[in-house]
């Protein structure tokens, strides 16, 4: 039995040459310890230590030192437009909704929930298949829920 290639060590918006690639959902990417399938096949166990928030272009480096490109992979996304994205956003934020901003559209998880506010909003939806690859959140934790707002252990 051969044990399965380890990845412990995560390179940020790598360049590096790459060995292979993996593609991930949006919620796959965000792990510490399991085991992924690349794209060609290869069976690796990530084990980070601590959970983290993986974004497309990122790489796991290996134990036999080869790079894993992790790529995001095409989901159900909802793509939202209107004449003010600002306040749409900030909408879409307020909910703690996950939310990938361009310069003309946002992209969110499809939720017929949020959905029907944004159209009461006078936002246009419409339903798509996209990789999806949210903005990060607030403080750099890589994710929007589960946040801390800066609290400390010192009295002021």
């Amino acid at each position: 039995m051969t044990a399965l290639p380890l990845a412990q060590t995560l390179h940020r918006h790598s360049h590096a040459p790459h060995a292979g690639t993996v593609t991930l959902s949006y919620d796959d990417r965000f792990l510490r310890r399991k085991r992924l399938i690349t794209d060609a096949g290869e069976a690796i166990v990530v084990d980070l230590s601590k959970t983290t928030s993986l974004n497309q272009g990122d790489a796991l480096e290996l134990s036999d030192g080869r790079l894993i490109v992790v790529r995001a992979a095409p989901e159900d996304v909802l793509i939202v437009t209107g004449d003010n994205l600002a306040r749409l956003a900030w909408h879409i934020g307020n909910r703690h909704t996950p939310c990938q901003i361009e310069g003309d559209r946002l992209l969110i998880q499809r939720d017929p929930v949020i959905k029907h506010m944004l159209e009461h909003l006078n936002a246009t939806t419409e339903d798509a298949t996209e990789p999806f690859t949210p903005e990060g959140g607030a403080y750099g934790h890589g994710r929007t829920h589960a946040h801390e707002h800066g609290h400390s252990a010192h009295a002021h």
